[in-house]
Formats: C-alpha cells, sequence, structure tokens
C-alpha cells in the first residue's frame, strides 16, 4: 500500500467533511430563513439599555451609525451567550489586553503598519471572490488592481501604494454579506469562545471564507494558528481601548456588544 496516499485520504476526507457540514448549515439557513425582523426606520430608540449606543466621545461614531434605527436578532441562546460573553470578558482582561499592550509596546508603530498592509493584502482572495459572489464587478477589479500594486510597488504588500499614491481603497466584503445578498437571514445569534459575536449565518460566512484565505493552506497547523495569531493581535493593537469604553459605559455591556455587533454587520451589508 502507497504510505502517501494513505495519510492524504484522512486529510482529504476531513475537508470534505467540513465542507458538507457548511453546505448542511446553509440549508437550514435556507429553510428557517430570515429569522431577524427590523424595527422602522428612523423610530427613535427607547433607552440606553435596550440599544447599548455610547455616550463616550471616542466612539461617537457609534451613534452617528446606529442611532437612527436598530435591527432586532433572535437570542434563543442568551443564557448560554452570556455565559461565554463572560468566559470572553475574562480572557480579554487576563490575557489578550496584556498581550495586545505588550505587543504594542515592542513592536514600533510603522512596522505593525507593514504587518497590517500585509495580512490585507493577503486575505484579496476572500474579497474578490466575495465582490464577484455579489455581482459587483468593479470593485472585484479594484482589488485585483490593489493586489498587483500593493504586491510589487508595495513589496509583498508591506506597504499601501495603491491607497496611498494612487488613491484606490480596498472593500469590505465577506461571505456572511454575500449570503445577506442572496437574501439569508442572520438565523440566530452566537458568542463564540475567543472569537466573539457573530451570527449563523456570518459564522458559517467566517468558515467559508477561511478555505480562500491563503493562511488556511499554511503547513504544520502549528504554524498556520501562529500566523492567525500574529494578524489577530497586531490588527488589536490598533485599537485597544474600544472594548474598554464599550464595557465601562454600557449598563448592559451583552446587550450592548450584541447591538453594536448587529447594527455594524446591517451597515457593512448595506454598502
Amino acid at each position: 500500500m502507497n504510505s502517501g496516499t494513505s495519510l492524504g485520504e484522512p486529510y482529504r476526507d476531513g475537508k470534505m467533511k467540513r465542507l458538507l457540514l457548511i453546505l448542511l448549515t446553509l440549508c437550514l439557513l435556507w429553510a428557517s430563513g430570515c429569522a431577524s425582523q427590523e424595527r422602522p426606520q428612523n423610530q427613535p430608540v427607547a433607552s440606553e439599555q435596550d440599544n447599548g449606543l455610547l455616550e463616550d466621545e471616542d466612539l461617537d461614531f457609534f451613534e452617528e451609525e446606529f442611532e437612527q434605527e436598530i435591527t432586532v436578532i433572535a437570542d434563543p441562546l442568551e443564557p448560554i451567550n452570556r455565559v461565554m460573553f463572560s468566559i470572553n470578558n475574562g480572557l480579554y482582561f487576563l490575557v489578550l489586553k496584556p498581550i495586545g499592550r505588550g505587543y504594542k509596546a515592542v513592536v514600533a508603530e510603522p512596522i505593525r503598519i507593514c504587518v497590517k498592509n500585509f495580512f490585507n493584502n493577503l486575505a484579496t482572495p476572500v474579497r474578490l471572490a466575495n465582490c464577484l459572489l455579489q455581482g459587483k464587478g468593479q470593485q472585484a477589479g479594484t482589488e485585483l488592481q490593489r493586489f498587483v500594486i500593493n504586491s510589487t510597488e508595495g513589496i509583498l504588500g508591506l506597504g499601501d501604494p495603491a491607497l496611498e499614491k494612487h488613491g484606490i481603497p480596498s472593500s469590505d466584503e465577506d461571505l456572511g454579506q454575500t449570503l445577506a445578498v442572496w437574501g439569508i437571514g442572520d438565523g440566530i445569534y452566537l458568542l463564540v469562545p475567543l472569537m466573539g459575536p457573530t451570527t449563523l449565518r456570518d459564522g458559517v460566512g467566517r468558515c467559508g471564507d477561511m478555505f480562500l484565505s491563503p493562511i488556511y493552506y499554511v503547513d504544520p497547523w502549528e504554524a498556520r494558528y501562529a500566523v492567525s495569531g500574529t494578524s489577530f493581535i497586531n490588527s488589536y493593537s490598533f485599537r485597544l481601548n474600544d472594548y474598554d469604553a464599550l464595557m465601562a459605559d454600557a449598563i448592559d455591556p451583552y446587550v450592548a456588544m450584541r447591538n453594536m455587533y448587529i447594527q455594524y454587520r446591517k451597515r457593512q451589508i448595506e454598502e
């Protein structure tokens, strides 16, 4: 028996199972339809406790974006989600925040910007594919143009001359938004350990985007998670105080995070 074949089969079987799981979840989403309901637009929010909006000057943009309307989403797993929220909150203050502060103190800002640009350029296949799936041909062309410019003139994406010199901005498309454009509703709200807030639809979208990301194909798996962790910590180092401000000003931090995430995703989809 060929040893290479025998070792490769379980790997391929594992990928096939994950793909089947994603397809099954998509079928369930289609069957359930749109689980979220929208309040009438421009309806005033009843109270700060209901909408979780912030008053801190550093996060005024949340008010500008979300105060006009609010989307209600099904949260049947709220008791479990609140437990997950407590776990994530503890991990944030005990692990993520100290690591983020240490990383920011040790790594100079110009280097962190280069790392951020590199990973943003590396994620081009995700944005490009979803632009095409949403029928946004012009944005797809823009993403391809940005990739060529930044990979060459920007030295493998470490710089962003496409934006800084040529004024070509990046899009922000993902599979969760694509599924929404296709008419699939949010499903239910979920709080995933380590990953944070999402919905059933966006969670499926994250799994799909994972297969489009070059990072997914880094071997061995230890190196893959090291690369992903570096990207996450580097990105977090630019927004160290956002979460603290949300927690400090919210009457119910869980509700505040849920509403902020849902309204933020709604705005992304509408754009």
